[in-house]
């Protein structure tokens, strides 16, 4: 049916031009004005949809037609988004820039798919008229891309804003809709990766305050607003969500998710995936907790082990209660940060930090990156979650290293297609119930992922169960902990 969607998608030039902090402003405002916004982020992207979330107070969803597909964009921004709430959509990159030299993947067909109006935010520093020769370019490029309007960013001053602005109104006709001077004390920091994440921002709410302040004083939230308004009415699709399997109590598997400052990078929609095919989801800290908490399965997602190395070093007794559940069998999935995390080490400069050790592999931290971009694996291995000849699609972003020479004797999952995997030829290290490596998955890009992961966790929880029934009906004195490993 159709029904109004008010939504918009903020892109830029070029990828660090500002469109972040301005998408974040946007949301604060509106939902100062008791507007709410649900936040999308174009691209495999953790750490914006991070603070999209704070500020919308609520979850940012990915959209990626690489990952997804375009019909399964379509279907899930269609169960999303509603029309009580503003979709605001921050893009990636440059409005243009996709995987090939016909912009496929990139934030304009993405525009055109949604059929939503598109703002553009453009970095001013050292340019003037030549501004609106780049915006007409993005005009005539492609005319089926709905460019309503212009934010400038990291203006110089007034004479610097007013040349700017009277180029691109008179040159394209498209209006200016916020002039934002260089703001040399932003709270939004940026490191390696971009922006500090808010996990471990010194003030988050300082920072959101400061946002909304932006938007306040620089901004026209009002016809922004309007301009999203104005964006044509939405036919859902009658595509049926994975309904929740309601299992309880010894039925229902507990999967752990090691959240913390270290390991931050989980997709939403993963998360959601595992609770809806009946898992109960269980957040936990490998900095904080002593002990690995009763799980079934386990999933541990990137993030910045290296930031952290000290501090997970330090935690033994929870590194030991992982590697033993490990050796016991514990299914066990890791992305990125977490499949460092399991190995023997993470060196740092000429610091060397003992990690997990469930993996016998070394890690080092680099100051290049060692892989970055869009993966596609085939399994043509053996390994507890894909079936052998299954193709998935990923990314991977990473500064990190094997410096093990046995990496060759262990058994990997995957095949390379496309990027560079563990060595560029090989991907997903596997041993007992672990499987890790360093490209990330989405739930909606790898359907069958979520449905393996909760179904081992589920066998395992039978296992266990039947194994503690065999050791009470036979009077064993044999103590075992809570993961079923015997205790000595």
């Amino acid at each position: 049916m159709n029904r109004p969607c008010p939504r918009l998608i903020m892109a830029a030039l070029r990828g660090d031009a500002g469109k972040t902090t301005l998408s974040i402003a946007i949301t604060v405002a509106l939902r100062q004005q008791g507007i709410t916004v649900t936040p999308f982020k174009k691209g495999p992207d953790y750490i914006d949809a991070a603070w999209l979330g704070r500020a919308a107070s609520g979850p940012c969803y990915n959209l990626d037609t690489y990952l997804m597909g375009s019909e399964q964009v379509v279907r899930f921004f269609s169960r999303r988004a509603t029309e009580n709430a503003v979709s605001l959509i921050e893009g990636n990159r440059g409005l243009f820039d996709g995987v090939t030299d016909a912009g496929e993947f990139s934030t304009a067909e993405l525009a055109k798919l949604l059929r939503a109006p598109v703002i553009m935010v453009i970095d001013c520093d050292k340019v003037t008229r030549t501004a609106a020769a780049m915006m007409l370019g993005c005009l005539h490029l492609d005319p089926e891309v709905d460019i309503r309007g212009v934010i400038l960013s990291r203006v110089n001053g007034n004479r610097h804003a007013s040349v700017i602005r009277r180029s691109i109104e008179e040159y394209t006709g498209l209006p200016v809709y916020g002039t934002v001077p260089r703001l040399p004390d932003l709270p939004f920091v940026q490191r390696h990766m971009g922006l500090i994440p808010p996990d471990e921002h010194d003030n988050v709410q300082l920072a959101l305050e400061v946002a909304g302040t932006i938007a306040r004083d620089y901004l026209d939230i009002s016809a922004l607003l309007r301009i999203a308004r104005s964006a044509p009415p939405w036919i859902i699709d009658a595509f049926p969500q994975a309904a929740p399997l309601n299992e309880t109590g010894e039925d229902r598997p507990v999967i752990g998710i090691i959240k913390d400052k270290a390991f931050q990078f989980y997709y939403q929609e993963n998360i959601e995936a595992l609770a809806d095919r009946g898992a109960e989801v269980v957040p936990i800290s490998a900095l904080a907790e002593e002990v690995l908490p009763p799980v079934d399965a386990l999933y541990i997602g990137g993030g910045f082990p290296e930031t952290q190395a000290g501090r997970l070093a330090a935690n033994a007794s929870f590194r030991r209660s992982l590697r033993a559940a490990a050796d016991a069998g514990l299914p066990i999935y890791a992305e990125c940060g977490g499949f460092i995390y399991l190995g023997k080490s993470l060196t740092i400069g000429d610091k060397r930090y003992p990690m997990v050790g469930a993996l016998p592999v070394a890690f080092r931290m680099e100051n290049k990156l060692q892989g970055h971009g869009y993966t596609t694996l085939v399994a043509d291995a053996g390994n507890p979650f894909f079936p052998v000849g299954t193709t998935i699609t990923g990314h991977e972003f990473h500064y990190c290293r094997i410096l093990s020479p046995r990496v060759k004797k262990m058994h990997t999952a995957f095949q390379v297609l496309k990027g560079k995997g563990i060595d560029g030829i090989r991907e997903g290290m596997c041993k007992k119930g672990i499987l890790a490596g360093f490209t990330y998955v989405h739930a909606l890009g790898a359907p069958t992922w979520a449905n393996a992961l909760v179904e081992c966790a589920r066998r395992h929880r039978r296992t266990k169960q039947k194994q503690t029934r065999i050791f009470i009906e036979s009077g064993s004195t044999v103590a075992f902990d809570e993961q079923n490993i015997p205790i000595i």
